[in-house]
């Protein structure tokens, strides 16, 4: 409830606050025109970003890595990219804090860390059976279309 509070009424009067005062200190037209400069400079950087982590992502998929770590930068700069298209100068700047590497790492690790902990021990379910899909058991799955 207070993160939802937060969110929707807190950030958005901050944000008419602070547009307020920079339209008074610069103009209106200037303050929508900053804005508009604002917005389309952010969609350049989430596309510049956005296009280098698909590439180290499929570099990765090619060396037959799974791309963790490039999944979760996507998603910081895809949350970067919402932040950055809303209007106002105080989401532009928590957008542009996510789009910086070292910055956006330290948020993921602290997310992995804070779910990591709120995980049981037994949340992996060791008592299931191990599959290689290269030797399949039989009787462990159902056969595939090619073997009826």
């Amino acid at each position: 409830m207070g993160l939802l509070f937060f969110l929707f009424v807190v950030v958005p009067i901050l944000e008419l606050m602070v547009i307020v005062q920079v339209g008074q200190s610069l103009g209106a037209w200037n303050t929508v025109g900053l804005l508009v400069i604002d917005s389309l400079v952010g969609a350049w950087l989430v596309k510049h970003q956005g296009l280098g982590l698909i590439r180290k992502s499929r570099e990765r998929l090619r060396n037959g890595e799974m791309p963790g770590d490039e999944i979760s930068a996507g998603i910081a700069v895809l949350f970067a990219g919402a932040l950055m298209l809303t209007p106002g100068f105080v989401t532009d700047a928590f957008g542009l804090l996510l789009l910086v590497p070292p910055v956006r790492n330290l948020l993921i690790g602290s997310i992995r860390r804070r779910f990591r902990s709120r995980l049981s021990p037994g949340f992996a379910a060791p008592d299931l059976p191990s599959w290689n899909p290269t030797d399949p058991v039989e009787d462990q799955h159902p056969p595939r279309e090619d073997e009826l």
